[in-house]
């Protein structure tokens, strides 16, 4: 059984999404002419915030949510079976050295593995998306 809200993970994998829509900030040199473009909104400024909020939201969970994310997003990967929940779930617990926020921003396509797990385990996405947005 999960013990996550599914609602805190669908907030995580919208915020994932934003941060992964970033890229990283390039300066233009000094004289290039070069004014602001339009993708310069999702550049990842050093002032931005997405980040250290996903970083914070993540850390804010109990030891046991935050293993049951870790497994989520392992099932969405395939490194589990939807069946063997419980047993990525254990291995979350036994693995943590570290950061979990760092630990799951470090892995590509987060959002589309939280995702992913939520759906193969029987939790309509899109309701819950739906529900924050």
């Amino acid at each position: 059984m999960l013990e996550i809200a599914p609602e805190k993970v669908a907030h995580i994998i919208i915020k994932a999404r934003e941060y992964d829509a970033k890229v990283a900030a390039e300066f233009p040199n000094e004289g290039s002419g070069s004014e602001g473009e339009p993708e310069d909104i999702l550049e990842d400024m050093p002032d931005d915030t997405t980040r250290p909020e996903l970083v914070e939201f993540i850390e804010s969970l109990n030891d046991d949510e935050q293993a049951h994310l870790v497994a989520l997003a392992w099932v969405g990967r395939g490194t589990f079976e939807p069946d063997e929940f419980e047993e990525a779930v254990e291995t979350a617990r036994n693995e943590k050295i570290n950061s979990t926020a760092e630990y799951l921003l470090g892995i590509p396509l987060l959002a589309d593995y939280l995702e992913e797990g939520l759906e193969k385990l029987g939790y309509p996405v899109e309701d819950i998306e739906g529900e924050i947005l």
